[in-house]
């Protein structure tokens, strides 16, 4: 079913609460109403927004806004050990993390707490605590809306990279994702090597799934803001990927500097946050725009704030990153 409204204000459609306007913004829940919309040619601007909780933006949205609204979770192969999993874009991604675990299925369960839809998440490969989407995602389903056609994509043909897939580039602007199919499994696998998930894990009383979630409930909820009172779009900035031989150069004069593995051989990643807790930006601000003040990757909306306003802010906070480590930090944030 199509609900389709008229310049409607974003505010309450964004977690950075930022006071904007989309012309034309359309709520849809089957693959038959997108056949509805594109049927006789795609809008000459259109876009997805989903939970609008990695999102900015910094003008009116002169286009058409599309909203899945679909939120069904149900088995589609149950394999014993596997259990395949298909998930409709509109799920909000922590209640399919709660039904893992309801359920006794691991594979989620460090993606705890993550805000956004689950639709979103193969489109910037999500992840926490060790943990990336791109590791459950078997296929995704898309609507082709240049074809105004469905078809599956194997994860294998996704392209997945540390916040990075084919929706972010080949696909960008021709497909909408409309369900995922994600691999969940019966025998634990736990994994508590980062940061202090071990530590919070062990606190609660061993490595059971419920006490894995609500450990790194906890600690998200220590660390990061609640977008419902504080706005926010999670993690602002990408964590960097350097060669070996830089990290090493920078662990000589900056012996505490967390490093981090990557699947690509002579790469490895630094901690953002860290690189901008060391500039001494932590709890800082400027205007109605600041860093909060327990992690230093998230900017905060400190009232009224406009999107322009948060980019400058940003601009800042890279500039000094890079004079002080000759680093440079990108934005993980899509900014409209």
């Amino acid at each position: 079913m199509i609900r389709e409204f008229h310049n409607i204000n974003l505010s309450r459609r964004n977690s950075f609460g930022v006071d904007q306007t989309a012309h034309r913004l359309i709520e849809f829940d089957s693959e038959e109403d997108l056949r509805q919309i594109f049927g006789n040619g795609a809008p000459s601007r259109w876009m997805v927004l989903s939970g609008g909780n990695n999102i900015l933006f910094t003008r009116d949205y002169e286009g058409l806004l599309l909203t899945p609204v679909a939120h069904q979770i149900r088995i589609r192969e149950d394999r014993g050990e596997e259990v395949i999993v298909k998930v409709d874009a509109g799920v909000e991604w922590d209640d399919l993390v709660e039904w893992a675990v309801a359920h006794d299925l691991w594979g989620v369960e460090n993606l705890s707490l993550i805000p956004g839809k689950a639709g979103a998440a193969p489109v910037q490969n999500i992840g926490a605590y060790g943990a990336e989407a791109s590791q459950v995602i078997r296929r995704v389903r898309v609507f082709l809306t240049d074809a105004c056609r469905m078809v599956e994509i194997e994860a294998e043909k996704c392209h997945f990279g540390y916040r990075e897939s084919i929706f972010k580039h080949e696909l960008r602007g021709r497909a909408i994702i409309t369900s995922i199919e994600i691999a969940l499994h019966r025998t634990p696998t736990p994994h508590l090597d980062y940061g202090d998930v071990r530590r919070e894990v062990e606190s609660r009383g061993g490595e059971t799934l419920r006490n894995i979630r609500d450990a790194i409930c906890a600690i998200r909820h220590s660390k990061l803001p609640d977008p419902a009172t504080t706005g926010n779009a999670g993690s602002f900035f990408k964590n960097p990927i350097v060669s070996a031989e830089r990290a090493e150069e920078l662990k000589r004069e900056f012996p505490d500097m967390p490093v981090y593995p990557t699947p690509v051989e002579g790469q490895v990643k630094l901690a953002a946050g860290w690189l901008i807790d060391q500039t001494g930006l932590k709890g800082c601000h400027e205007g109605r725009v600041g860093i909060h003040h327990r992690q230093a990757l998230v900017l905060i909306n400190l009232g009224g704030a406009t999107g322009g306003e948060v980019i400058r802010f940003a601009h800042s906070v890279q500039e000094k990153v890079k004079a002080r480590f000759g680093i440079a930090i990108d934005t993980e944030v899509n900014i409209i």
